[in-house]
């Protein structure tokens, strides 16, 4: 015998009210009475009842679904924002559908076509290290799909924008390694296409100008986050016939692992070279010698980005603003340095 699923008929007939009042009750809207509301959600959950969500997106062009793209969870950084978003969403009633683009353009570009077939309501994305063309995200601008840019960002779009003061970051940690001595600093960079690589990059030349030390174009090496390069590359710079005696990293991943080059060279850290990352990855306080990093307001990321984003979902287009907060991140001394 087919199991019968309750439906909006079901409750209406139950309670003899109209299915139009079960059904504004059962998406919040603000007309019905809050003890009206309590009798249907009351028995609707008694009946476990299971909303229909194409039927109720055909009828309100909503879904009640946020996207987010992020281009990796091999480290803390995104999952840590992630469950940010999610339990901030939860709070205003919305869902989240997840997608990892693995640091792909192409992969980005097949994760929003997911988007847009799940008619999500918005979208948060973070893009890869090779994304430099943007029409597949200009495409929910056209469509009058909000998108909220997060860490990575797109400076061209004018969309809502949350970050953290890259440059400051790079400055303090850089600043820092010159106030315990260091002269010669080198910089393991990121790709050059992305504006945090950017930011930081300049943060960590500005404070090489501030303390007259010179800029030594062999100490900068930009490299595409792939981890097996930073050995060649540390390896590189270490056998320079004037080896550096600081090293600034784009992020504490990178700094992990050049701190593994630098003490199988038998070098010590940080009185033959110090070491600082940026991130505070979860590892960085726990490996020999404890990593100085820099901190970045990871929930705070997350619930900015979900709340720019649903204040959009909540005005008419024409009242949607473009603004870019930036955080302030937090330098965080170990023993590294």
């Amino acid at each position: 015998m087919k199991q019968h699923q309750i439906t909006i008929n079901d409750i209406a007939r139950e309670l003899n009210i109209s299915k139009s009042t079960v059904s504004r009750a059962l998406t919040g809207h603000p007309k019905v009475s809050p003890a009206k509301r309590t009798a249907i959600l009351e028995l609707a959950e008694k009946l476990d009842y299971q909303r229909n969500m194409l039927a109720i997106s055909l009828c309100n062009n909503r879904t009640n679904t946020i996207g987010v793209i992020v281009p990796e969870f091999r480290t803390s950084f995104f999952p840590k924002i992630l469950v940010a978003i999610q339990e901030t969403a939860a709070q205003s009633g919305y869902n989240v559908i997840v997608c990892q683009s693995g640091e792909s353009y192409e992969t980005e570009v097949k994760n929003t076509k997911v988007m847009l077939t799940n008619h999500v309501d918005g979208l948060i994305i973070s893009i890869t290290k090779e994304t430099k063309n943007y029409e597949h995200l200009k495409i929910f601008q056209r469509k009058g799909i909000p998108l909220v840019f997060i860490n990575r960002i797109v400076n061209e779009m004018a969309v809502p924008k949350v970050v953290v003061d890259d440059y400051e970051g790079a400055f303090r940690a850089v600043e820092h390694l010159i106030q315990t001595g260091k002269k010669r600093i080198a910089h393991l960079a990121g790709p050059e296409n992305l504006l945090i690589s950017r930011n930081r990059l300049n943060g960590y030349l500005d404070a090489l100008r501030k303390y007259n030390l010179p800029i030594i174009q062999e100490l900068i090496i930009p490299y595409d986050f792939n981890l097996e390069k930073v050995k060649i590359y540390t390896k590189h710079l270490l056998e320079l016939k004037e080896r550096p005696d600081a090293l600034f990293a784009i992020n504490d991943p990178t700094a992990v692992e050049a701190i593994q080059v630098i003490k199988a060279k038998k070098l010590k850290i940080p009185k033959d070279i110090a070491v600082v990352g940026f991130s505070n990855e979860y590892s960085s306080a726990y490996i020999d010698p404890s990593l100085t990093t820099v901190a970045q307001p990871l929930e705070e990321m997350g619930i900015r980005a979900t709340q720019a984003l649903i204040e959009q979902l909540n005005k008419d287009i024409s009242e949607w603003k473009a603004v870019t907060q930036v955080l302030k991140p937090e330098l965080i001394i170990r023993k590294s340095s």
